[in-house]
């Protein structure tokens, strides 16, 4: 047979509050207690939201690793009240202590931040497990302070660990236990350690074996003592049960209590607008708050405090839209999981069926169309781009940009102009090879007009220069004689560029180095002849 969890739960707004923050849920694998801080405006807030974003892990099955998901699932709410706070600065400051306990088989783990404490019966001896994360717990525990003199202390109530929006990645403690039937844990907010001792709760507890005759005497005993605080308690004890068998709540919040939190719980301060309630302008009612009174109404369980008023007024606290699509997908994974089969998605009441089939295809087909336009506009800019760069060894104007994609160049040739590229002094050939950018035709053109004027005459050999009178002929070239192959007869004269040249000398310009083996082109180079 299974261990669950037997349970008992009951919150008050006390004799002096006029709102109750305190917030806590219980079932058959799950108890929570948190008592929230921060003034009129977050208390309640912190509390109800993270008890509300706790409660999806009251389950049978965590995989043997139900403290690590407790923990993270607690750092995670108290990223949320960050969230929260950066949206709403009249949030700042708010905050929220937890103690949690989740059954996992014969292991129960214990989660525990604040001054919040959990009790524990078992054997006969009844003991606090956990330590009050306070100013003067510390003072007691360096020795500074005595016990007795805790209770009195101006500062009993400054709490030195708390989830809110102070630490990114607050300190918990977590702890482990072995449990058998018959053992009871208490959970409680410190409303009730202000009024009662130890001793008192302990006899009390002891004493009454009934759950919920135990939660409404420890209460109204609280009441009875002034009560300046709120006061939640949450009584569980292990019980062995088939896995079929419903364990009823065995503690119904009373009459007065349920009417106590709709008058003195509101959610909105002084008659204002709740500021945990407006997320990009919908109200939280508007934003599946019904996905989580659905999924706690397939569970036995008990939620008072703040968390069971903002279920009720459907005013659940919302801290982002991140947050509250969290929490119902979340609730509808485990609801699915648990329903043989079923789709957890289909049962959401978000959207039919029918819907969600074209809802994806429709989103890809925008996103397609979005990157078409994307492309096709940046192509269009890419063709208003201009470079000069080398093209069959000439300087040559492209239009585009010199860049690829995949085998698709973004450029192509516009004009190929008539300098020789080899005719340029080295740096101009070095710039040119990088590409010279142009925002325009024009400035394009302007660059070719500089590079035209950077053009070098290339000084001519004593054997190349134009032959004059009394100028020896060039010798043969030596590549065919050595071969045996006869060489051509060296050329006499010079081809004259003009025939009405009368001095027979050649002025600067292109002239033939030598004759070449049949067949092959004369290079063209451009010379300066030196003196004769």
């Amino acid at each position: 047979m299974a261990l669950v969890l037997r349970f008992a739960a009951r919150s008050d707004v006390g004799m002096v509050r006029a709102k109750n923050d305190d917030s806590a849920y219980v079932g058959r694998y799950l108890a929570v207690v948190a008592d929230g801080m921060g003034g009129h405006a977050g208390g309640n807030v912190a509390s109800a939201s993270t008890v509300l974003d706790l409660v999806h892990l009251d389950r049978a099955d965590h995989g043997g690793n139900a403290g690590v998901h407790l923990a993270d699932e607690i750092q995670t709410a108290n990223s949320l009240l960050s969230e929260l706070v950066s949206t709403n600065t009249q949030l700042a400051g708010m905050g929220t202590t937890v103690t949690s306990l989740l059954l996992d088989g014969k292991r129960l783990e214990l989660a525990h931040i604040g001054d919040s404490r959990a009790y524990r019966l078992k054997d006969g001896v009844f003991q606090q497990i956990t330590k009050d994360h306070t100013f003067v717990q510390r003072l007691i525990d360096e020795g500074r302070l005595r016990p007795e003199e805790a209770e009195v202390h101006p500062h009993k109530n400054v709490l030195m660990r708390v989830l809110g929006d102070v630490d990114a990645s607050p300190e918990l403690d977590l702890e482990s236990f072995d449990v058998t039937p018959g053992e009871r844990w208490l959970l409680c907010s410190d409303g009730l350690n202000a009024v009662l001792s130890e001793h008192v709760v302990e006899q009390v507890f002891r004493e009454t074996e009934d759950l919920r005759q135990c939660v409404n005497a420890l209460v109204e005993l609280t009441l009875a003592g002034g009560s300046p605080d709120n006061i939640t308690v949450v009584v569980v004890e292990v019980i062995e049960a088939d896995d079929d068998e419903v364990v009823m709540p065995t503690a119904i919040p009373p009459a007065r209590e349920a009417a106590g939190e709709r008058e003195h719980s509101a959610a909105s301060p002084e008659g204002g607008d709740d500021p945990s309630q407006v997320n990009d302008g919908l109200p939280a009612a508007a934003i599946r708050a019904d996905i989580i009174r659905e999924d706690l109404l397939t569970r036995p369980h008990i939620l008072v405090g703040s968390a069971a008023l903002a279920t009720e007024t459907g005013q659940i606290p919302i801290v982002t839209q991140r947050s509250s699509e969290r929490r119902a997908a979340m609730m509808l994974t485990h609801r699915g999981a648990a329903s043989s089969g079923e789709d957890a998605a289909d049962d959401s009441g978000d959207l039919p069926p029918a819907k969600r089939r074209w809802l994806m295809p429709a989103f890809l087909g925008l996103m397609a169309l979005i990157l078409v336009a994307v492309v096709g506009f940046g192509y269009t800019w890419t063709q208003t781009r201009y470079y000069v760069a080398e093209a069959e060894s000439k300087v040559a104007i492209y239009s585009g940009v010199p860049q690829s994609i995949g085998p698709f160049r973004l450029s192509e040739v516009y004009e190929v102009t008539d300098i020789p590229v080899s005719n340029l002094p080295e740096y101009q050939r070095s710039r040119l090879m990088d590409t010279l950018p142009a925002s325009d035709l024009q400035e394009a053109e302007r660059i070719v007009q500089d590079l035209r004027g950077e053009l070098r005459a290339v000084p001519c050999s004593p054997g190349e220069g134009s032959p004059g009178e009394g100028s020896p002929a060039p010798a043969p070239a030596p590549g065919p004689t050595e071969t045996g192959t006869p060489a051509p007869e060296p050329s006499t004269t010079a081809p004259s560029p003009s025939a009405s040249n009368p001095t027979g000398s050649e002025p600067s310009g292109s002239v033939a180095v030598g004759d070449r083996p049949s067949g092959e082109a004369q290079p063209q180079i451009t010379c300066e002849e030196g003196p004769e």
